[in-house]
């Protein structure tokens, strides 16, 4: 298998262990969810698998709307791309619903599981970043690594003009991921 097809392969995979945690379908946003990986030098969103479509709630499971594909995200796939500037080994993320129960819930699982957690505060976005469409990642990275010091594992975005507040979890592979979120779900 190339390269591509095992990135390919791998988001498949994680994809199948989320659509059988039917637990999952209580954190899915407005904007529904997608899991990323990006190929070892990606550079951009064209370098990055995801679900066409995203991902939905379907008879209470979640579900994969289309097929997995590169170029199929852009949000995520930037955020991704972003985040690979300060640390290669990260490839892989998956976003899911914010509210303050949530995140209560999601900070306390982080500390008991030693991982980093964090929060990027939409209100300090910059008016001009704000104006311009596809601008605002560069910012909210930057944000986290002046907050915390680093990317955390675990963050949230705060919700923004126009943004549904979201959190998001990073890591090297689409499994990883989905064993975070799930095994957050089943904690």
């Amino acid at each position: 298998m190339n390269e591509k097809e095992v990135v390919l392969k791998k988001v498949k995979e994680a994809v199948k262990l989320l659509e059988k945690c039917k637990e999952f379908s209580l954190l899915m946003p407005e904007v529904r969810v997608n899991l990323v990986y990006a190929l070892p030098k990606a550079k951009t969103r064209m370098h990055v698998a995801a679900v066409d479509g995203r991902i939905t709630v379907v008879k209470g499971y979640p579900k994969a709307c289309g097929d997995v594909m590169f170029g199929a995200s852009d949000h995520m796939a930037r955020l991704i791309i972003e985040v690979r500037k300060y640390n290669k080994s990260i490839r892989a993320g998956i976003n899911f619903k914010y509210t303050p129960k949530i995140k209560e819930k999601v900070k306390r699982f982080c500390e008991e599981n030693d991982l980093s957690f964090g929060g990027i505060d939409r209100r300090k976005e910059p008016e001009e970043i704000i104006k311009k469409d596809r601008q605002s990642m560069p910012w909210k990275i930057e944000y986290l690594l002046d907050n915390y010091g680093k990317i955390p594992t675990v963050f949230y975005e705060s919700e923004g003009w126009g943004k549904e507040p979201l959190f998001v979890i990073i890591g090297e592979d689409p499994r990883e991921v989905v064993d975070l979120v799930i095994k957050f779900l089943k904690n």
